[in-house]
């Protein structure tokens, strides 16, 4: 009898080996599908440069599993201000339209440079690469960052010198970001070479230009400044040109908020380039709200540098 019951099993186990290998690909499929429709979580894993706050066009997020257009953008900000370098995640079923607006996206390279100058320029991404796979649904990002671990170091360690030396703890907040402004001006030449040429031996186009070597393009400027505006712990992000403009060429400049209230903060401007070569400092463009920025732009030649799109920043709204 006991012979007898151990047959029934090995023929009931192999009738079950034969079932599963014949739908071996169904299973297959069904586990993928649960895989794929369970959320990523992330729970604060960031470097030491992740901002805290959100903004009006991207915001921080914990669960990576997107439903909606905009939550893809939220996916990409997140992963850039937390400063990863490789991150895959998936688009559930019922969100159709996920790869096509993925691509959309990942393809735009407009779209990825809004939300590149959300971040810290110390998680401000070089490129940003965007591997897709239609048959899982799933996406792997990929990023590469413009500031290396040794360059973080030594513009942190001036950081903290020229902070020694400028920033006073008695102070206020306005009063210590213009001494700040001023210093970089006084202490940095705009890179006409990098802009006319692009031909430079400086590293104008960060911060490591004007801290480190004296000499900066508007990027160096403003990411000069974004740093300095973290260290203060000053809520800052930086606003570019709207491009979609005719012979305009592209700008960049700070979005300072103090007072409960969102400034421009414009160094580029402030250090004009004169054809005499003199040094100049100005205070033009330095905390001043949209409707000012308006009017220090006009003039007998049309400024358009300093148009951006508003339902990008919409924190620079006209303040009434």
């Amino acid at each position: 009898m006991k012979i007898i019951k151990n047959n029934i099993w090995a023929i009931i186990c192999s009738a079950l080996i034969v079932g599963v290998f014949f739908n071996l690909d169904k299973i297959s499929d069904k586990l993928a599908n649960n895989l794929v429709t369970q959320p990523v979580i992330l729970n604060n894993q960031g470097n030491n440069y992740q901002k805290k706050y959100d903004f009006a066009y991207v915001q921080n997020i914990s669960n990576f599993m997107p439903y909606g257009y905009n939550d893809i953008l939220n996916i990409y900000y997140t992963l850039t201000n937390l400063g990863i370098e490789s991150f895959t995640f998936s688009c559930p079923s019922e969100y159709k339209n996920c790869l096509k607006d993925i691509e959309t996206i990942s393809d735009d390279k407009e779209i990825l440079t809004y939300i590149n100058y959300f971040v810290s320029p110390f998680n401000s991404f070089e490129n940003i690469e965007t591997e897709i796979d239609p048959t899982s649904n799933q996406i792997n990002i990929k990023i590469s960052y413009l500031y290396s671990k040794d360059e973080i170091k030594k513009i942190n360690a001036k950081v903290q010198e020229i902070a020694k030396e400028v920033v006073k703890t008695n102070a206020s907040d306005y009063d210590n970001i213009k001494a700040i402004h001023d210093y970089i001006i006084n202490n940095t030449k705009y890179d006409v070479e990098r802009n006319t040429s692009k031909n430079s031996p400086y590293m104008s186009y960060k911060a490591s230009g004007p801290l480190l070597e004296g000499y900066a393009t508007c990027n160096g400027y403003t990411d000069a400044m974004a740093i300095f505006l973290d260290y203060l712990n000053i809520k800052n992000f930086k606003i570019a040109t709207e491009l979609m403009q005719e012979d305009v060429s592209g700008h960049v400049w700070n979005a300072v908020y103090l007072d409960n209230t969102w400034y421009h903060l414009d160094l580029t401007w402030d250090d004009p380039v004169s054809e005499s070569g003199t040094d100049y400092l100005q205070h033009k463009y330095f905390l001043i709200t949209t409707s000012e920025l308006e009017e220090a732009d006009k003039g007998n030649v049309e400024v358009k540098e300093h148009i951006f799109n508003k339902s990008i920043y919409p924190e620079m709204q006209k303040q009434l």
